[in-house]
């Protein structure tokens, strides 16, 4: 599996995370499977939150993986609850405490702050940034869903350097990078709706870590093998027999392709379709190919 620089942490991770929020939907024996077929693929970063399946997916993973602990990244995410958004200092050492018991493990290598909060406070971020790493149980610190103001606000008061930024994207939600190719245009495509996030974290060394990078919409359904979406599967099954794979693979490659150095999260829970995401990292699109998909995908050029 390549591998990718991790923000500033020095560390290098795999190309592609696993995204574990469906994790509740296996069996114990299925969910070892699983564990046992990403890290057979060299997929040993997984991305975990609180809420996912109200905390029993990190439950699962907890006694699904039982090997060495220093041979897996463990990432989580914490601060949304039920009607509200939570950034206090309380709370985010609770959901840490409860994510560490879950997962069975003493520390998280990453931990993420997974919707901005319109009450944080960065001073009280920053007290509980440095309690959790001052007791090793979180080695390093990002953000999820943040805008470029957002993530300064927070830098403003926390010492330690925000590594990662989960945002949506792919190309089937390629905003990032389209709103970029229309620059001085007075269309709708020019519109930039997230302050420039993509720019700004290449200029930061904050890696981007798209979510649902096979969705259209939020969360709205797969765009491959969708009717509406004729052009792009088209091109998309094209690709795939050049680069003697699929179109899972050729669309998690067009994300790759990027020089931004992206780490997407994909949650399949089928163990084949995640040897395709793996597959991904080892095609290398021309640039005519990356193109070709982006319009295919319903995006224009001025």
């Amino acid at each position: 599996m390549r591998t990718i620089p991790l923000g500033k942490t020095g560390w290098e991770v795999p190309a592609v995370a696993v995204g574990c929020m469906r994790m509740n939907r296996l069996r114990p024996a299925e969910a070892e499977r699983y564990v046992g077929t990403a890290l057979e693929l060299g997929l040993n970063f997984f991305d975990h939150a609180d809420i996912y399946g109200a905390g029993e997916c990190e439950s699962i993973f907890g006694r699904a993986y039982t090997g060495p602990r220093e041979n897996i990244f463990l990432q989580s995410k914490c601060g949304i609850r039920k009607g509200r958004y939570d950034f206090s200092k309380e709370h985010i050492l609770a959901s840490v405490e409860g994510s560490l018991a879950r997962l069975g493990t003493d520390y998280l290598d990453v931990l993420l702050l997974h919707r901005p909060d319109a009450l944080a406070e960065p001073e009280e971020v920053a007290e509980a940034f440095g309690l959790l790493q001052a007791s090793g149980k979180v080695r390093q610190f990002g953000v999820s869903n943040h805008s470029p103001a957002q993530i300064q606000l927070l830098q403003k008061a926390v010492r330690q350097p925000l590594v990662a930024n989960q945002l949506q994207f792919g190309l089937g939600h390629a905003f990032l990078v389209s709103q970029g190719t229309h620059v001085n245009m007075g269309d709708d495509a020019a519109a930039v709706r997230d302050g420039g996030a993509l720019d700004f974290c290449r200029l930061h060394n904050i890696t981007v870590q798209p979510w649902s990078p096979f969705q259209y919409g939020m969360i709205r359904g797969p765009f491959i093998g969708d009717r509406r979406f004729k052009d792009l599967n088209a091109k998309l099954e094209e690709l795939a027999k050049m680069y003697d794979a699929d179109a899972t693979a050729v669309a998690l490659a067009w994300i790759l392709r990027h020089p931004a150095g992206m780490q997407p999260v994909v949650g399949t829970m089928d163990p084949g379709r995640l040897a395709s995401c793996a597959k991904a990292a080892e095609i290398t699109l021309t640039r005519e190919d990356w193109y070709a998909l982006f319009l295919a995908a319903g995006n224009t050029l001025p």
